[in-house]
């Protein structure tokens, strides 16, 4: 092999640039930096030239759903707040208040940031800004970025995985971290296996105005066509998470702006206010997708790739962030100890670390569909009183903020 083809050697190879890759590179920056850390990143999806080619604030911006555990995090990296308000913060709509309840039940329950002594529950920010606030940083740091580039190949070695792009380079790592979304295949191809729970519903997704201001207020409201969430962003602008039955959802996706509108009303109610205007429609079927494996030696996986769970609590991105921090302090404290990034006992720590908080998230998140899709009368009253009961208890709905801020596990 001649020199120009030697295998380019690091210690964490990152398969996906995304928002869970590049924070996993962001969250390694420091041991780059300080401890000479070789990073490499594969991203198949080209990345903007300039500042300026990025997609721009629109109406009908993807938005994800921050917890305030999740801002700490963001703070540790220096992410949150960034000099000429290139942070995090700059387009983050705050979630000063939660409002949970059903369609024709009298209980409901209501959290607020005040409550348990905080800013906000949480934060709803842009996509496409939280992808540019984290690229901006990588470009700061000592990191190689194959881009765009994708993994041929990828083939176990005694000291880790070597991975072949398409464009014939190869790079041997000592950790490889899969945090491609589950969409390449690399699963597939290492014989990971995944299970699959179809809920037999789809979201539609879209960005609504409404006549007032929210104020912070998010609303989860759960209506005989399904849970309906309305996340803060900008304005009077809120974020809508509208779960169907999967395949009535195309009637709604068909409907003219204002039918869909009528239609939203009718289902929602006027808690935020009048329905008046309404962006793109996208739709997509849910289910759960959990990995039978998380780890091998010298393998990592993360992100959607591990885990893909229902909207309705909002917990996806949350609970791929606090993977990225676990398996960024498993990787420090096994330099620390003079072992490698991709050591076994490393990794198995790693696990143990996640997947209790996994365990906790999915049991809540999948508990939360199947209380709200039975239908029996008798079932309907006792979610009312739970709901009620709820908002009249001060520490146990104290307790239920703090865990959806994720700052309880």
């Amino acid at each position: 092999m001649s020199e120009a083809t030697q295998p380019a050697q690091v210690d964490v190879a990152i398969i996906g640039g995304g928002l869970v890759g590049a924070s996993l590179a962001c969250a390694l920056g420091e041991l780059a930096r300080e401890q000479g850390l070789r990073i490499a990143i594969v991203e198949a999806q080209p990345l903007p030239a300039t500042d300026a080619d990025r997609p721009q604030p629109s109406f009908d911006v993807r938005a994800s759903a921050i917890a305030y555990g999740s801002r700490r995090h963001f703070e540790r990296l220096a992410l949150w707040s960034a000099a000429e308000g290139e942070g995090m913060a700059a387009q983050a709509a705050p979630i000063r208040h939660i409002h949970i309840s059903e369609r024709g039940r009298l209980g409901v329950t209501r959290l607020h940031a005040e409550d348990v002594g905080a800013e906000a529950l949480g934060y709803v920010i842009p996509n496409a800004w939280m992808g540019r606030v984290l690229h901006r940083r990588l470009a700061e740091l000592p990191l190689d970025w194959h881009c765009p580039a994708r993994v041929e190949a990828l083939d176990a070695t005694s000291a880790g995985y070597r991975l072949t792009l398409d464009d014939g380079q190869v790079v041997e790592a000592g950790l490889t971290v899969l945090a491609d979304g589950g969409r390449s295949g690399l699963k597939e191809r290492l014989g990971i296996e995944s299970e699959h729970h179809a809920y037999g519903q789809s979201a539609l997704i879209a960005t609504v105005e409404t006549s007032r201001a929210h104020q912070g207020w998010a609303f989860e409201r759960f209506s005989a066509d399904g849970p309906i969430a309305l996340l803060p962003l900008s304005g009077r602008r809120m974020t809508l998470v509208w779960t169907f039955e999967q395949g009535s959802e195309q009637a709604a996706l068909a409907l003219s702006d204002d039918a869909f509108l009528a239609r939203l009303q009718h289902a929602f109610g006027d808690r935020a206010g009048r329905f008046q205007r309404v962006g793109q429609r996208h739709a997509y079927p849910l289910s759960l997708v959990t990995a039978r494996e998380t780890i091998r030696p010298g393998l990592a996986v993360l992100g959607n790739a591990a885990h893909a769970l229902h909207p309705v609590a909002g917990q996806g991105f949350n609970l791929a962030l606090r993977g990225v921090m676990d398996l960024a302090a498993e990787i420090k404290g096994a330099l620390a100890e003079g072992r490698a990034p991709g050591d076994a006992s490393m990794l198995a720590a790693f696990e143990a670390r996640r997947s209790a908080d996994y365990r906790q998230i999915v049991r809540f998140s999948d508990g939360l569909i199947r209380l709200f899709g039975l239908t029996h009368p008798l079932m309907g009253q006792a979610r009312g009183l739970g709901l009620g009961g709820l908002n009249a208890l001060g520490p146990l709905k104290r307790m239920v903020a703090r865990r959806a801020m994720g700052i309880e596990r």
